[in-house]
């Protein structure tokens, strides 16, 4: 980024100077916005159409906001129309930081809202991030295209700041207010503005970094140390399963110390977890270093879809139930339990595997929509599994609903001719199962 003069110009007082825009009105945008629009006007923009309109009729199909909270919010109104922002003075970027089919960082969503918001950037403006980027990216990416499209300078004319999300779909005790939020900004002056405004809603408080490029790195190493100490778990599940050990009584014993790590195995997927380590490596690779630990984490969580499967197939073959042409029913798809988030689902991964043994899979999750299923994945998602007709059941995603069916509910969709029961998410007793990852 290009030092220049700091400018002068007071930032706006809050709540009632700061005309605020959120960019990007997905499971991280849409709390936002609801939250600050308590307090103050806010505009949430999203290039979806369709979004805006359901939002504006006071549903949010993430189920991240209650509709109660959506008519409170009295400050927000939506838009797809960019004009209807070229009046903020403060724009917060919430789209979405996915990688490609080459699990290179993809930037298109977040540079994208870059331009929307660098046409419309006016003198005393401030841009704050929130997309998971890798340490620089805010600096030598986004920056250039404000400065291009509008004209302006930054710490001149503009100011930028990253505040890296912490939200957890699905977690209704963990939200936005109560989770620590980490701000920086382009100068001093800046970061004091950005961590009063996100400390006016924050009342779990503010850790303030000293740079944004601490706060990107930051967020990144959040999700990667997670996905490590998974990939460990799940290599040492696999050691276990060879040598006939439980893995979920090992891990139950290791836990009666006071600081083993409660880590559990499973599908990495997410629009964190399984993404934002590539987006670290990314970077590590372009100054000339290459991560060991985290690659090797990555590839081991990347296969465990493809464990499955054959651990499926393994003992569908051992207990002579015949594998090609059988009937598999999964019990879920989205990412985790209690959501109807589809994002980066390695779910899909058993699916595409059990196919190649040319297995018939059907797919019920009562928390996924059947358009997001289909646009994504090109699953078309079961109204309601059919009684006695599986020659295996799988338990990939523990949803409350399944959960509460136990073992007789998902049994009864099993073949009373012999079927397997494999619990990939330790809902059910060990002796309840047939299969544990």
């Amino acid at each position: 980024m290009t030092d220049h003069i700091t400018m002068t110009r007071p930032f706006p007082a809050l709540p009632g100077g700061v005309r605020l825009a959120v960019v990007g009105l997905g499971y991280v945008g849409l709390p936002l916005a609801v939250e600050f629009g308590k307090t103050m006007d806010v505009v949430g923009f999203d290039i979806n159409g369709a979004r805006v309109k359901e939002l504006s009729t006071g549903t949010d199909f993430t189920l991240e906001v209650e509709d109660e909270a959506l008519a409170g919010s009295l400050g927000l109104h939506f838009t797809e129309d960019p004009e209807d922002i070229a009046d903020c003075n403060v724009y917060i970027v919430t789209t979405p930081t996915p990688i490609d089919a080459a699990k290179q960082p993809d930037l298109s969503p977040v540079l994208s809202a870059t331009e929307t918001i660098a046409k419309v950037l006016s003198p005393g403006d401030t841009v704050i991030y929130e997309s998971t980027v890798y340490p620089g990216a805010t600096e030598e990416q986004c920056v250039p295209v404000l400065e291009d499209l509008s004209g302006l300078l930054v710490n001149v004319d503009f100011f930028v700041g990253y505040s890296p999300e912490r939200i957890n779909p699905g977690d209704k005790e963990h939200r936005l207010p109560t989770i620590v939020k980490v701000t920086s900004g382009s100068t001093p002056e800046a970061a004091d503005f950005v961590d009063a405004l996100y400390s006016s809603i924050i009342t779990a408080g503010t850790h303030r970094a000293s740079s944004i490029r601490v706060a990107e790195a930051a967020k990144v190493i959040e999700n990667t140390q997670r996905d490590v100490n998974i990939a460990l778990i799940n290599e040492l599940a696999i050691l276990f399963n060879r040598l006939d050990i439980d893995t979920e009584e090992v891990l139950q014993a290791a836990g009666s110390k006071w600081n083993f790590l409660g880590f559990r195995p499973g599908l990495v997927g997410g629009h964190c977890i399984g993404v934002d380590p590539y987006y670290l490596t990314h970077k590590a690779q372009a100054v000339g270093y290459h991560p060991e630990i985290i690659l090797a984490g990555r590839r081991l969580n990347d296969s465990m879809g493809s464990y499955v499967a054959s651990q499926l197939v393994k003992r569908m073959t051992k207990e002579r139930i015949p594998v090609r042409g059988a009937r598999v029913l999964m019990l879920g798809l989205t990412f985790k339990e209690n959501t109807p988030d589809l994002r980066n689902s390695h779910v899909v991964d058993i699916l595409t595997e059990l196919q190649e043994y040319e297995i018939d899979v059907d797919v019920y999750d009562p928390w996924a929509r059947a358009e997001e299923a289909q646009k994504h994945y090109g699953i078309d998602l079961v109204e309601q599994p059919e009684q006695g007709a599986y020659a295996a059941v799988i338990v990939a995603v523990s949803h409350h609903q399944f959960v509460e069916m136990g073992a007789a509910g998902m049994r009864a969709y099993g073949d009373p001719a012999g079927h397997i029961l494999y619990d990939l998410k330790y809902v059910l007793d060990k002796c309840e199962s047939d299969l544990r990852l």
